[in-house]
């Protein structure tokens, strides 16, 4: 990474990154490898502890990340080899990404999703209480902890945790099982609940923006199965962006932080499926079709809103790029990469920069 290119993405007293060793499990996969990026270039010392990346191609690759930190291939499932790491590394602060992130993949497998999700998260927790230099634990669940009884408004961090699908309630598990680790134990550890993340570099499948982008690329047509739902869309670098400011005043104040954190859009920029398809193949290139299927094979909600209060009055985070910003933001990336004329990694980075030089 180019040294310049550091002072303007510590434009936000992130400074306290800077020669600090920092774990993250997770981190080939797509919001992992942009906080990698991130972090790299605030000059973190990253450990990176993760399965292979799940797709070809993958944002980890592209970025060539794997040259910048100490990349070790392990599952979270393997306690043994968690801890080790640990042990050798002695991270101070910890990023929990690892996680089977997917929705339907449970109904198939719903035992790997909960040894994955659930006991990968004691593993990690496990290996934290036995690691003294770890002074603050951010771990990564969903949205879709809460239990969803599809009200209008958004969910706070106070409200019931459920889940309806093994995905979901796997979720919530890990958060009861957070919160209970915090106040047996007095870890340093807070929960992150993000609603549904976009951005340049993702390619898993069963996600809506990368599936637009494989059908366009190839001039198919968009299958979707949920037109109607309403979904609390955000750029990948908003939710990013609060968990590093909440690793920050963690790392001050861990007995005022150490909860758990909504991190969503505002309500305007909540939106359909159908509106976000729409918006996607006019910005890709004007044309593109899309059909809607049938699917009964898992159960999907209607309607997920989150309310972002705590994080804005407590944190002073806010959403810096609306609905719009963020797809246009999203499809210029892709666009970028198809078009092969491109250094991805710098153009990433200058991303970041024009994210956080935006005002809130």
């Amino acid at each position: 990474m180019k040294p310049e290119t550091q002072p303007i993405l510590q434009i936000i007293s992130f400074e306290k990154f800077s020669g600090k060793k920092i774990l993250i499990t997770g981190h080939t996969g797509f919001k992992g490898s942009w906080l990698t990026l991130w972090l790299v270039n605030l000059g973190a010392e990253v450990i990176g502890y993760s399965l292979e990346p799940p797709t070809k191609p993958n944002l980890f690759e592209i970025l060539r990340l794997e040259k910048e930190i100490t990349h070790i291939i392990g599952d979270v499932r393997d306690g043994e080899k968690l801890k080790n790491v640990f042990k050798k590394y002695k991270p101070e602060i910890v990023f929990h990404l690892a996680a089977q992130p997917l929705v339907r993949v449970p109904y198939k497998e719903p035992k790997l999703t909960y040894e994955t999700n659930v006991m990968g998260t004691l593993n990690l927790l496990e290996a934290v209480r036995q690691t003294e230099s770890v002074k603050v634990v951010i771990v990564v669940t969903t949205d879709k902890c809460y239990e969803n009884k599809e009200w209008f408004y958004g969910y706070r961090e106070v409200d019931p945790l459920g889940g309806y699908d093994p995905y979901s309630s796997s979720k919530a598990c890990v958060e009861i099982l957070v919160s209970s680790y915090r106040n047996s134990f007095q870890l340093p550890v807070a929960t992150v609940r993000a609603g549904n993340v976009i951005g340049g570099g993702d390619w898993q499948v069963d996600r809506l923006i990368p599936d637009c982008v494989k059908a366009l690329s190839k001039g198919e047509t968009i299958k979707i199965r949920n037109p109607n739902a309403i979904r609390p869309w955000q750029h990948v670098f908003e939710p990013l962006y609060g968990y590093l400011l909440l690793a920050v005043k963690m790392w001050k104040e861990p007995e005022r932080f150490c909860e758990a954190w909504n991190f969503g859009p505002y309500e305007k920029d909540t939106a359909t499926v159908r509106e976000i398809v729409e918006k996607v193949i006019r910005l890709f290139w004007g044309k593109g079709s899309y059909e809607v299927i049938e699917d009964r094979s898992f159960h999907e909600t209607g309607l997920l809103r989150l309310d972002i209060s705590k994080a804005m009055l407590k944190l002073g985070w806010r959403p810096k790029w609306d609905l719009d910003k963020a797809l246009e933001r999203t499809v210029k990336w892709y666009k970028r990469f198809y078009e092969g004329k491109t250094d991805m990694v710098e153009y990433s980075i200058r991303e970041i920069e024009n994210y956080l030089k935006q005002g809130a």
